[in-house]
Order: structure tokens, then sequence, then C-alpha cells
């Protein structure tokens, strides 16, 4: 992967904001012309950089606007064990986040419902056939900060 240079990153952090902006538009925000834009845009495709571009939907417009974050402990730590609660997540559309933590907390997951019952029921597929120690919910009070743009400063 070739180095970052200050348009690279320019280019990114605009991106980050506007996946949509049309090229010429980027190329005038770097000081490029529209080419040369274009080939930096598909080598960060191509390096990996950007991995995709996607819409970010509104979640209270979609009625799933309850953010529950699910800690679960186990008392197992095979691969089977882990491949047959890894496959019962995958399956759960509510579930949009799915992490494996240190400390006293082995899978984090992040869960979007429209209400406490609609969690009730993910709860329940979450556990059928799982043989977790422990599930513990914590329920969003307020969205603070949400962001899906990452720093630019670190490459």
């Amino acid at each position: 992967m070739k180095t970052l240079d200050a348009v690279d990153k320019k280019m990114l952090a605009l991106l980050q904001q506007d996946a949509e902006i049309p090229i010429a538009e980027l190329a005038a925000k770097v000081n490029l012309s529209s080419t040369p834009c274009w080939r930096r845009v598909q080598q960060l495709k191509e390096s990996g950089l950007i991995r995709k571009q996607v819409a970010l939907l509104d979640a209270k417009k979609l009625n799933v606007g309850v953010t529950v974050f699910v800690a679960v402990r186990t008392n197992q730590h095979s691969q089977k064990w882990f491949d047959k609660f890894h496959a019962a997540v995958k399956d759960v559309p509510e579930v949009v986040e799915f992490y494996r933590m240190s400390g006293d907390v082995d899978y984090l997951l992040r869960v979007v419902v429209p209400d406490i019952a609609a969690y009730d029921a993910v709860y329940k597929k979450l556990i059928r056939g799982s043989d977790l120690f422990d599930v513990s919910s914590s329920f969003a009070m307020e969205e603070i900060k949400f962001t899906t743009a990452l720093p630019l400063d670190y490459v």
C-alpha cells in the first residue's frame, strides 16, 4: 500500500462525509482535475482503504431507534461453540455489530430494535441453542455521538 499524502487524506475525509460527491466537485476541493482525482479514488478502492460505499439510513424513521448493547459471557471457549454462536448471531438482522472482547466480557453486540418487546424476541433468538454463561443488556438512553468517519491522522 502506498503512503497517503495530504490530498489522499483530504479526499478520504470528504468521501467519508459524502460518498456521492461528484468527482468534479471532489477534484475541485482537493485542487486536482477530474481524471487524476478519479484515478486516486480508484487506487484507494483497489488498495482496500475504501472498502465499500453505502447509504446510512435513519434508524428512527425505520422504527429501530432503540439501541441495546449486549454483553455476553461464556464459559466455553471452543471453536465449535464459537461457530455455533456466530451462526446464530449472523442470522439476526437486528444485531448490527458483533465483537470479540478482552476483559470480563467475551462478546459485545450492538442491537437495534423498535422497543423492549422486540429486544426480548432478539434475546430469545440469541439464547436459543447457545450455551451462554451470562447475558447483560444495556439500553442506550441518548445517542451523543455517532459517526462512521474514521480518524485519518494515524496513517
